[in-house]
Protein backbone atom coordinates (compact mmCIF):
# COMPACT_ATOMS: atom_id res chain seq x y z
CA UNK A 1 0.00 0.00 0.00
CA UNK A 2 1.50 3.27 -1.31
CA UNK A 3 -0.29 6.36 0.19
CA UNK A 4 0.70 9.99 -0.94
CA UNK A 5 1.98 12.41 2.00
CA UNK A 6 3.44 15.95 2.16
CA UNK A 7 4.72 18.07 4.02
CA UNK A 8 4.33 21.94 3.93
CA UNK A 9 4.88 24.50 5.78
CA UNK A 10 2.13 26.98 6.02
CA UNK A 11 1.55 30.88 6.18
CA UNK A 12 5.62 31.47 5.01
CA UNK A 13 6.57 31.98 1.61
CA UNK A 14 9.68 30.03 2.80
CA UNK A 15 10.66 26.70 3.37
CA UNK A 16 11.40 25.86 7.25
CA UNK A 17 9.20 28.32 8.31
CA UNK A 18 6.11 28.92 9.36
CA UNK A 19 3.93 26.48 10.64
CA UNK A 20 4.79 22.64 9.28
CA UNK A 21 1.74 20.34 8.68
CA UNK A 22 1.71 16.52 6.63
CA UNK A 23 -0.93 16.07 4.26
CA UNK A 24 -2.48 12.22 3.67
CA UNK A 25 -4.05 11.71 0.11
CA UNK A 26 -6.86 8.78 0.69
CA UNK A 27 -8.71 7.39 -2.12
CA UNK A 28 -11.52 6.99 0.79
CA UNK A 29 -11.80 6.57 4.13
CA UNK A 30 -9.80 5.67 6.48
CA UNK A 31 -9.69 3.40 9.93
CA UNK A 32 -8.95 6.38 12.72
CA UNK A 33 -6.53 4.41 14.94
CA UNK A 34 -4.71 4.21 11.79
CA UNK A 35 -4.54 7.77 11.30
CA UNK A 36 -3.85 8.49 15.02
CA UNK A 37 -0.92 6.71 14.41
CA UNK A 38 0.55 8.22 11.33
CA UNK A 39 -0.09 11.73 12.93
CA UNK A 40 2.13 10.40 16.11
CA UNK A 41 4.65 9.02 13.48
CA UNK A 42 4.59 12.29 11.85
CA UNK A 43 5.16 14.17 15.48
CA UNK A 44 4.15 17.74 13.77
CA UNK A 45 1.45 19.54 15.51
CA UNK A 46 -1.30 18.61 12.59
CA UNK A 47 -1.43 15.72 10.11
CA UNK A 48 -4.48 16.50 7.53
CA UNK A 49 -6.06 13.27 5.75
CA UNK A 50 -8.31 13.76 2.90
CA UNK A 51 -10.39 12.18 0.28
CA UNK A 52 -12.84 12.64 -1.87
CA UNK A 53 -16.51 13.77 -0.77
CA UNK A 54 -19.73 15.16 -2.90
CA UNK A 55 -18.60 18.14 -4.38
CA UNK A 56 -14.83 18.50 -2.14
CA UNK A 57 -13.33 16.51 0.11
CA UNK A 58 -13.58 15.14 3.37
CA UNK A 59 -10.58 16.48 5.44
CA UNK A 60 -9.92 15.62 9.10
CA UNK A 61 -7.06 16.86 11.29
CA UNK A 62 -4.91 14.97 13.81
CA UNK A 63 -2.17 15.71 16.30
CA UNK A 64 0.09 13.34 17.52
CA UNK A 65 -2.36 13.15 20.62
CA UNK A 66 -5.71 13.18 19.43
CA UNK A 67 -8.28 14.76 16.71
CA UNK A 68 -9.77 18.47 16.86
CA UNK A 69 -12.63 20.18 14.99
CA UNK A 70 -10.02 22.64 13.25
CA UNK A 71 -7.08 23.85 12.26
CA UNK A 72 -6.32 26.49 9.72
CA UNK A 73 -2.76 25.66 9.27
CA UNK A 74 -2.91 22.33 7.89
CA UNK A 75 -6.35 22.87 5.93
CA UNK A 76 -3.86 26.20 3.93
CA UNK A 77 -1.38 23.22 3.32
CA UNK A 78 -3.86 20.96 1.99
CA UNK A 79 -5.10 23.58 -0.34
CA UNK A 80 -1.93 24.31 -1.18
CA UNK A 81 -0.96 20.51 -2.14
CA UNK A 82 -4.30 20.12 -3.78
CA UNK A 83 -3.28 23.70 -6.40
CA UNK A 84 0.25 22.90 -6.48
CA UNK A 85 0.83 19.17 -6.67
CA UNK A 86 -2.47 17.63 -7.73
CA UNK A 87 -3.34 20.15 -10.50
CA UNK A 88 -6.69 21.29 -8.57
CA UNK A 89 -7.94 24.24 -10.87
CA UNK A 90 -7.16 27.84 -9.52
CA UNK A 91 -10.17 29.44 -10.55
CA UNK A 92 -12.43 27.95 -8.29
CA UNK A 93 -12.88 27.08 -4.82
CA UNK A 94 -12.58 23.89 -2.88
CA UNK A 95 -14.91 22.79 -0.75
CA UNK A 96 -13.51 20.83 2.72
CA UNK A 97 -16.30 19.11 4.70
CA UNK A 98 -15.08 19.00 8.38
CA UNK A 99 -16.01 18.52 11.92
CA UNK A 100 -16.74 22.33 12.06
CA UNK A 101 -18.76 22.53 8.93
CA UNK A 102 -18.14 23.62 5.22
CA UNK A 103 -14.57 25.65 4.90
CA UNK A 104 -13.55 26.41 1.62
CA UNK A 105 -10.18 27.49 -0.08
CA UNK A 106 -9.51 29.75 -3.19
CA UNK A 107 -6.79 31.29 -4.26
CA UNK A 108 -7.21 35.20 -3.88
CA UNK A 109 -4.45 38.27 -4.79
CA UNK A 110 -1.85 35.37 -5.10
CA UNK A 111 -2.56 34.02 -1.27
CA UNK A 112 -4.76 30.98 -0.36
CA UNK A 113 -7.88 32.10 1.70
CA UNK A 114 -9.57 30.06 3.99
CA UNK A 115 -13.13 30.69 4.77
CA UNK A 116 -13.52 29.55 8.55
CA UNK A 117 -16.18 30.36 11.46
CA UNK A 118 -15.98 33.26 13.42
CA UNK A 119 -15.87 32.41 17.48
CA UNK A 120 -16.43 35.03 19.29
CA UNK A 121 -14.56 35.12 22.89
CA UNK A 122 -16.63 36.49 25.69
CA UNK A 123 -15.19 37.70 29.34
CA UNK A 124 -14.63 35.07 32.05
CA UNK A 125 -12.92 34.45 35.13
CA UNK A 126 -9.43 32.91 34.47
CA UNK A 127 -9.72 29.12 35.73
CA UNK A 128 -7.40 28.38 38.77
CA UNK A 129 -3.63 28.04 37.69
CA UNK A 130 -3.60 29.86 34.11
CA UNK A 131 -2.33 32.62 34.98
CA UNK A 132 0.45 31.40 37.08
CA UNK A 133 1.30 28.78 34.48
CA UNK A 134 1.19 31.58 31.71
CA UNK A 135 3.55 33.88 33.66
CA UNK A 136 1.47 37.04 32.64
CA UNK A 137 -0.07 40.34 33.79
CA UNK A 138 -3.50 39.24 31.74
CA UNK A 139 -5.54 42.82 31.08
CA UNK A 140 -8.36 40.31 29.60
CA UNK A 141 -9.51 36.64 30.03
CA UNK A 142 -12.15 34.97 27.86
CA UNK A 143 -12.85 31.95 26.16
CA UNK A 144 -14.28 31.09 22.83
CA UNK A 145 -15.38 27.84 22.19
CA UNK A 146 -12.68 25.33 23.16
CA UNK A 147 -9.95 28.25 24.14
CA UNK A 148 -8.97 30.47 26.44
CA UNK A 149 -7.83 33.92 25.08
CA UNK A 150 -5.13 36.13 27.12
CA UNK A 151 -4.50 39.57 26.26
CA UNK A 152 -1.70 41.41 27.91
CA UNK A 153 -0.84 44.82 27.61
CA UNK A 154 2.73 44.86 25.55
CA UNK A 155 3.81 42.68 22.38
CA UNK A 156 7.18 41.94 24.82
CA UNK A 157 5.05 40.57 27.15
CA UNK A 158 4.17 37.86 24.59
CA UNK A 159 7.15 37.22 23.15
CA UNK A 160 9.00 37.08 26.77
CA UNK A 161 6.23 34.65 27.77
CA UNK A 162 7.62 31.05 29.06
CA UNK A 163 4.81 29.04 30.30
CA UNK A 164 5.11 25.96 32.83
CA UNK A 165 3.22 23.63 30.00
CA UNK A 166 2.84 20.97 32.87
CA UNK A 167 0.54 23.69 34.80
CA UNK A 168 -1.04 24.82 31.56
CA UNK A 169 -2.28 21.00 30.73
CA UNK A 170 -4.21 20.63 33.26
CA UNK A 171 -6.65 23.88 32.05
CA UNK A 172 -9.62 22.41 30.98
CA UNK A 173 -9.00 23.55 27.33
CA UNK A 174 -7.83 23.12 24.06
CA UNK A 175 -5.48 25.64 24.00
CA UNK A 176 -4.72 29.40 25.60
CA UNK A 177 -4.53 31.99 22.99
CA UNK A 178 -1.87 34.91 24.55
CA UNK A 179 -1.80 38.36 22.10
CA UNK A 180 -1.31 41.40 22.71
CA UNK A 181 -1.44 44.73 19.93
CA UNK A 182 1.15 45.46 18.18
CA UNK A 183 3.00 48.84 18.02
CA UNK A 184 5.33 48.19 15.13
CA UNK A 185 3.55 49.15 12.53
CA UNK A 186 3.82 45.80 10.26
CA UNK A 187 1.03 44.01 11.49
CA UNK A 188 -2.03 44.97 13.98
CA UNK A 189 -1.70 42.12 16.89
CA UNK A 190 0.60 39.54 18.01
CA UNK A 191 -0.09 36.17 19.54
CA UNK A 192 0.97 32.75 20.39
CA UNK A 193 -0.91 29.74 21.14
CA UNK A 194 0.02 26.80 23.60
CA UNK A 195 -1.85 23.83 24.00
CA UNK A 196 -0.22 20.64 25.56
CA UNK A 197 -3.64 19.00 26.36
CA UNK A 198 -3.55 17.80 22.66
CA UNK A 199 0.14 17.25 22.97
CA UNK A 200 1.36 20.39 21.04
CA UNK A 201 3.11 23.01 23.90
CA UNK A 202 3.48 25.45 21.32
CA UNK A 203 2.35 25.82 17.69
CA UNK A 204 4.08 27.68 15.68
CA UNK A 205 0.77 29.81 13.16
CA UNK A 206 -2.54 28.68 14.30
CA UNK A 207 -5.20 29.73 11.80
CA UNK A 208 -8.01 28.45 14.34
CA UNK A 209 -6.86 30.65 16.82
CA UNK A 210 -7.60 33.76 14.97
CA UNK A 211 -11.21 32.68 14.33
CA UNK A 212 -11.24 33.76 18.14
CA UNK A 213 -8.59 36.50 17.35
CA UNK A 214 -10.22 38.34 14.91
CA UNK A 215 -13.81 38.84 16.28
CA UNK A 216 -11.93 39.77 19.29
CA UNK A 217 -9.51 42.75 17.94
CA UNK A 218 -12.57 44.13 15.49
CA UNK A 219 -14.23 44.77 18.76
CA UNK A 220 -11.53 46.68 20.28
CA UNK A 221 -9.60 48.41 17.37
CA UNK A 222 -12.87 49.29 15.56
CA UNK A 223 -11.57 47.47 11.96
CA UNK A 224 -12.43 44.32 10.22
CA UNK A 225 -8.92 43.97 8.20
CA UNK A 226 -5.77 43.10 10.01
CA UNK A 227 -2.16 41.81 9.48
CA UNK A 228 -1.22 39.60 12.18
CA UNK A 229 1.91 37.72 13.33
CA UNK A 230 2.14 34.58 15.63
CA UNK A 231 5.55 35.12 17.51
CA UNK A 232 6.98 31.77 17.33
CA UNK A 233 10.34 30.25 17.09
CA UNK A 234 9.43 29.93 13.26
CA UNK A 235 6.89 32.68 12.98
CA UNK A 236 4.18 33.52 10.56
CA UNK A 237 2.18 36.28 8.57
CA UNK A 238 -1.79 35.91 7.91
CA UNK A 239 -3.88 38.30 6.73
CA UNK A 240 -7.10 37.87 8.42
CA UNK A 241 -10.81 40.01 7.99
CA UNK A 242 -14.02 39.68 9.57
CA UNK A 243 -16.85 38.31 6.97
CA UNK A 244 -19.96 38.40 9.48
CA UNK A 245 -19.96 35.64 11.44
CA UNK A 246 -17.01 34.01 9.09
CA UNK A 247 -13.57 34.81 9.39
CA UNK A 248 -11.17 34.93 6.30
CA UNK A 249 -7.55 33.90 6.63
CA UNK A 250 -5.27 34.08 3.68
CA UNK A 251 -1.86 33.13 3.54
CA UNK A 252 1.47 31.50 1.55
CA UNK A 253 2.41 27.68 1.84
CA UNK A 254 5.40 25.97 0.08
CA UNK A 255 5.52 22.31 -0.14
CA UNK A 256 9.37 21.29 1.60
CA UNK A 257 8.72 17.09 1.42
CA UNK A 258 6.95 14.80 -0.69
CA UNK A 259 6.67 11.09 0.06
CA UNK A 260 4.54 7.59 0.23
CA UNK A 261 3.90 5.67 3.15
CA UNK A 262 4.32 2.22 2.84
CA UNK A 263 2.10 1.00 6.01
Amino acid sequence: MRIPIYQVDAFTAEPYKGNPAAVCLLDKAADEAWMQSVAAEMNLSETAFIFPEGDGYRLRWFTPKSEVKLCGHATLATAHVLFTEKGVPRDKPINFHTLSGLLTARYADGLIELDFPASPVAPCEAPPGLVEALGVRPVFVGRGDEDYLVEVATEQEVRAAAPDFARLVKTPCRGVILTAPSRTGDYDFVSRFFAPAVGVNEDPVTGSAHCRLVPYWQSKLTKEAFTAYQASARGGFLKVAARGDRVSIRGHAVTVLAGELLA
